[in-house]
């Protein structure tokens, strides 16, 4: 295992920055925090404490500023870890001045959630190229642990491997190590999903499209709840990126909604920006009372007063009710058989998921098991892992419902001989990723 105690992390200001560096700090590694000004490095630092609502972080980290500290520190440091602006252009000329003041056999990683690792390193060093790589930790990082490590095209492979235990054994991660592919593993399946679920949202409504995607499918967050929390220019710039560098068979799902583009002119950015909103906007009234609105994105307006209630259906609550008593085989076999409009939609998300998933394994796709893309949505989403639903529904079942739905069939179900189990994960209970209220 590769020997670190100095941690340099460029874009300390960020949410993931300032994640980051209080894992790192947490974990006893000395780290200089660098951001634009001092101030902005301070703020980052603030975060961490508030994170991990600790003081101790005060005696390991030093911040400063990219003008004034960056060369001097980078040539101290034995990890330098980037997470500036998910944007190439951004990103490019500090990984060159990070080239340049760097000592031999540093490591440098980016935190980035799905650009190219190959084109970050174009144009450097022999030495960087080998020691650059992807660590993409899902935020926030002291609670998430699932981790994905992605090797460059010239990646020493023994430093890459030094690197994968340094993560596993000294920051506790669940560490899967992916291809060099748009939005990697995590990402490219999570916003999938999600991005379907704004579309829908559309036609459906906000409040239905959480309630029928709801935790009783398998998640930690409703779908649309979950754009809001991570941000829709993150949420932007994560299916933008598949879009364009893609031609799988849910190309189409990846195509930003149009009412999500006008209103992020407008400034609606989910929950960091909470008097304009997201999907729903929080409001306190004249009397102090706290309320919930909800979009109507073909108005591109919200609800007045509270949220209205989602349309509630007779097999969404059954599902709830055999979670609530530990029957989760019945209740996902009841979202396979359950009738109505509302159920097929439900089912085509939920199984779709399993169908996308399941078919980014492969030698020439993401991951090279199942259990690389069960381990990052386990541990990255807190989502039901696809073997999961697998092994509850059965590979016919599984099979029957993708021919009925329209959706492509994964290789690696269709070799799955009959009565084994798709997934090898360690959990004490699946009881965690299915919520019966």
């Amino acid at each position: 295992m590769r020997e670190v105690k100095r941690v340099v992390v460029l874009g300390a200001n960020g949410t993931m920055g300032a994640g980051a560096a209080g894992l790192f700090a947490g974990n006893g590694f000395d780290v200089t925090m660098l951001a634009r000004t001092v101030d902005k490095a301070h703020q980052g630092l603030g975060k961490a404490k508030e994170a991990l609502r600790t003081d101790v972080l005060r005696e390991r980290v030093h911040c400063g500023t990219y003008d004034a500290d960056l060369e001097s520190s980078v040539a101290r440091a034995d990890l330098i870890f980037e997470a500036v602006s998910e944007d190439l252009t951004v990103k490019l000329p500090f990984l060159e001045r990070v080239d340049r003041a760097r000592a031999s056999g540093s490591v440098v990683a980016t935190v980035s959630s799905g650009l190219s690792i190959a084109a970050m390193c174009e144009g450097r060093s022999d030495d960087f190229r080998r020691h650059f790589m992807g660590m993409h930790l899902f935020n926030p990082p002291h609670v998430i642990v699932g981790t994905e490590m992605i090797p460059g095209p010239e990646t020493d492979r023994e430093v890459f491997q030094s690197m994968s235990q340094f993560a596993r054994r000294k920051l506790g991660r669940a560490v899967i190590e992916c291809r060099d592919r748009p939005a990697f593993a995590g990402n490219r399946v999570g916003f999938k999903v999600l991005n379907e679920c704004a579309l829908l949202a559309e036609v459906h409504g906000v409040s239905n499209i959480d309630y029928l995607i709801g935790r009783h499918t398998g998640r930690a967050l409703a779908p649309l709840a979950t754009i809001d929390l991570v941000g829709w220019d993150v949420h932007h710039a994560i299916v933008e990126n598949v879009y364009a560098h893609t031609r799988d068979e849910a190309h189409e799902l990846f195509q930003m909604p149009v009412y999500m583009k006008q209103l992020m002119d407008e400034g609606h950015l989910g929950n960091k920006t909470p008097a304009e909103g997201g999907f729903y906007r929080r409001m306190t009234d004249a009397n102090g009372k706290r309320m919930v609105s909800v979009l109507d994105p073909r108005r591109r307006s919200y609800s007045e007063g509270a949220a209205p209630p989602p349309n509630k259906q007779a097999f969404v609550e059954e599902m709830k009710a055999l979670h609530a008593v530990g029957r989760y085989r019945d209740a996902m076999r009841l979202l396979l058989t359950a009738p109505g409009t509302e159920a097929e939609l439900t089912r085509r998300v939920i199984v779709g998921y399993v169908s996308y998933a399941l078919n980014r394994v492969g030698p020439d796709e993401v991951v090279d098991s199942p259990a690389g893309v069960d381990s990052i949505m386990g541990h990255g989403f807190n989502w039901a892992p696809p073997s999961v639903l697998v092994d509850l529904w059965g590979k016919s079942a599984t099979l029957k419902a993708m021919d009925e739905l329209g959706l492509k069939a994964p290789p690696v179900l269709a070799r799955l001989a009959d009565g084994q189990r798709l997934f090898t994960g360690q959990s004490a209970s699946i009881g965690r990723y299915f919520i019966g209220k």
